[in-house]
This record gives structure tokens, sequence and C-alpha cells, in this order.
């Protein structure tokens, strides 16, 4: 079936991204209509080979729409996602709004996907966080192989995950470094050209942040709410691509090499991993690729039923975009979506 969509916050980062995956992987559209505020009226965007005008969000009657795609913020989703979910358009949402409402389902197919069925109560799905989604699609196997315990996480997050704004202040202050005008922060606390800043939304009152609550909560709800995560969530200088050093214990014993063969075999997972200079993906190189990438796989000896990796992956995609747009294709190929108005 032609699959009417609705993309609300068509002219961000995020939205723009889920065009593109949309036209990348012929996903079966029927119409897309690119909505956005008031301000960007007429404003245009690209589909594939296509040029989309957006329309007014507050006008828009969402009963044309089988799908309402989610990519414009908590406000923006407290708003509008109710409305677009009476009106029958099932919704995604890539917002934390409704991350942790115990009648949405949070999904990430490669995890998760039966989840996906409770959508029926709301009407609504929940897109995971940026840095959750890529963890959860490398722990899933593992799980499921030893049954995790406990993991320890530290991220090593791009400036893309702050939006736009973020990345401009990334490369005005990288250039003007360069020609010794000072860098004034601003989208950030401190500056983050040449610098990491370890600090992730705002600060909870048991001093972890926000960021760090969110990977561990939504984990929990994704996997197993008996695995105990503790983060510590790190903005990088660099443009798109979030990195993980992840420490793992099982209950059950697995080897390295277990390890490996059982990622290797697992859906959204490319292993790279050769003990030799160059033999590990690094953010760069994971721009504008759908997997999730493994590297240096390794015993750690200091638990019992240890592991520690590497994990890589584009923050825009996996992080937002395509498990927006996976999870699309999940209602679809279930046949979960009807007929619209």
């Amino acid at each position: 079936m032609d699959v009417n969509v609705a993309l609300v916050g068509a002219t961000g980062n995020v939205g723009q991204e889920m065009l593109a995956i949309l036209a990348e992987r012929l996903f079966p559209v029927g119409t897309v209509y690119a909505l956005a505020s008031r301000q960007s009226i007429g404003r245009e965007v690209s589909f594939g080979d296509r040029t989309l005008k957006c329309v007014d969000l507050e006008t828009f009657d969402f009963s044309k729409a089988h799908i309402a795609l989610f990519a414009a913020g908590g406000s923006v989703a407290k708003e509008w996602a109710p409305k677009a979910a009476a009106a029958g358009a099932i919704v995604i949402d890539n917002s934390s709004f409704f991350r942790m409402d115990p009648d949405v389902p949070l999904v990430v197919p490669e995890a998760n996907p039966d989840a996906v069925a409770g959508f029926a109560k709301k009407n609504i799905i929940a897109n995971p966080n940026c840095s959750t989604a890529q963890l959860v699609v490398a722990l899933k196997p593992l799980h499921d192989a030893a049954t995790i315990r406990r993991v320890v996480v530290s991220t090593y997050q791009s400036t893309s995950g702050a939006g736009k704004a973020a990345m401009d202040e990334l490369f005005n202050q990288t250039k003007g470094i360069f020609v010794n005008d000072a860098p004034t922060p601003d989208a950030f606390t401190k500056q983050i050209a040449f610098n990491v800043i370890p600090h992730i939304d705002v600060f909870m009152e048991d001093g972890f942040t926000k960021e760090e609550w969110k990977m561990t909560a939504e984990t929990k709800k994704i996997l197993d709410p008996k695995i105990r995560l503790t983060a510590t969530c790190v903005r990088v200088p660099t443009f798109v691509g979030h990195a993980e050093a992840v420490n793992i214990e099982f209950d059950n014993p697995i080897s390295d090499d277990e390890a490996r063969e059982v990622l290797r075999e697992a859906p959204g997972l490319l292993v790279v991993d050769k003990r030799e200079d160059g033999g590990y993906v690094t953010p760069v190189e994971c721009v504008g690729d759908f997997a999730t990438f493994v590297s240096r796989v390794r015993v750690d000896p200091t638990v019992e039923n240890g592991l520690a990796l590497w994990c890589v992956s584009d923050n825009l995609r996996k992080g937002a975009a395509l498990n927006a747009v996976q999870i699309a294709e999940l209602l679809l190929n279930r046949g979960c979506l009807g007929e619209t108005a």
C-alpha cells in the first residue's frame, strides 16, 4: 500500500534526515506532507529528487496521514502528537516527551520489535534517545546470549545531538581560535572547540544529568528492567556520530570471540575489530551509514564474566531518523496501517 506521511519539523536536521531516509529506503510513500511552524510556511525541503513546500502545522488535517513522524521537540509533541493520534495517524515521536509513558511503547526494531504492538493504547510510539538507540542495538544480542547484569558506559557525543546552533558553535569557535578570537560559549556551557564537556542536558539531584538518566531508564524499558546501568555522557568536538565505550558484566560466561560471533549475526550491527592500527571504526567513518558499528571487543579482567567494547553510530540516522523510519516499516509489514480520511 501507499503510505501517506506527515512530517512535523521538516526543516530541522532530524526532519530533513527522515525525508532522506524515507527516499533512500524506498519507503512506499503516497503523499508526504512537510509540516512546520508558520514562520517556515512555503520553505522548500528535499525528498529524494522532489522538492516539497512546507505547510502550516496548526491548520493541517492529520486524518490525511497514515503515519505522523515528529521531529520537532517535546513541547511540539506534547501539544500536537495527541491531536494527530486522535485524528487516526500513528505517531512516531523523536522527542523525550512520551518515552517513559507506560502506555507508549519505546521501540528499537533490532531490540524489541514486538513492542510496536503497544501503539494501539494511544496511537503513539516513542523513539529512544540517540545514545540509547545505538547502545541497545549492541546490547540486545549479548543479553540474549549471556544475560547482562550491569553496564558502565561513557559516551562521546557529537554536537549535532544538540542541534544546528551547536554545530555552528563548534565551527565558529574552531575557526575563531585560529585567528586568536576568544571562544564564547552560547549553545554549550563551556568552550567546545578543542575541548570535551562532561555535561549533556540538565543536572538532577543525584548528580547525574538527565541524558545519563535517560540512558538508564530507556535501556531498562527496551531490554530488561533488571539491567543495572550507569552512564557518563560527554559532548565532544565532532559534528556527527556518537561513540560509546561500554563495559558489560554478564550472569553467564561469554568470551570475546563468542561475543564477536554473536554481534556479527545480529541485525543492524557491523563488527570491525582488527587488533591493529586503524582496525576499528571512528565517528567520522560512520556518518551516512545505517549500521551501528562495534569494535575493540575484549575481555574485562576486572570482573567475572566481563567484556569491554567500542560502539559507534550516526546519531542523526540510527539515533533518530533511521530508527523512526524502521518503526514505520515495522508498522507497514505487520499490517497496522489503516485507511485515511
